[in-house]
């Protein structure tokens, strides 16, 4: 008996649902498929999307522009000293790239690139955070990058840091420069 009451209850419930559907679907006007409109009509451009970005053989990246245009429009970098002799090691790489010119004067710089270069001993990882701002304190680009260590040695491992956050702020650039 409670059986039967309850499934009436269900039917009178799920009518009502179902004619405020077919009412909802009366309102709406009919759009015709491509083919049959209006060559007038054009159909909405797709946008992109914030969907997965697909796998590459690196990994995903370590680095961001937080800022592109504000990344082209710099020209001078200051470097501040950071552990392990990273600064030493980042400022002949980044000399390399000749889009730069290096200043010793903190207020001469379009922008200033500071962080933190970490040996990890017991974890056998060094750890190289680099941050570019401008002399103002606004963030323009980063780095997050980790290397091994005890094989090889620290000051390998700095170099190598040094060389790949020299790379990632160029292929940065690159991609600041396309949009």
């Amino acid at each position: 008996m409670k059986i039967r009451v309850c499934l009436w209850m269900l039917v009178l419930l799920a009518v009502p649902v179902a004619g405020a559907q077919d009412s909802a679907s009366a309102q709406e006007p009919a759009n015709p498929p491509a083919s049959q409109q209006e060559p007038s009509q054009k159909p909405a451009p797709r946008r992109p999307t914030l969907g997965p970005t697909p796998p590459t053989l690196q990994g995903p990246k370590t680095f961001n522009t937080t800022d592109p245009r504000r990344l082209v429009r710099v020209k001078k970098i200051y470097v501040e000293r950071m552990e392990n002799g990273l600064q030493e090691k980042l400022i002949v790489d980044l000399a390399k790239i000749q889009r730069f010119s290096l200043v010793n004067d903190y207020s001469e710089a379009d922008a200033v690139l500071r962080g933190t270069c970490l040996d990890m001993r017991r974890l056998k990882t060094l750890r190289s955070e680099v941050y570019l701002n401008e002399v103002k304190g606004a963030s323009i680009w980063q780095d997050n990058v980790r290397r091994p260590i005890n094989p090889p040695s620290v000051e390998v491992a700095v170099a190598e840091s040094a060389k790949l956050i020299a790379a990632h702020l160029v292929e940065s650039l690159v991609e600041a420069e396309r949009h």
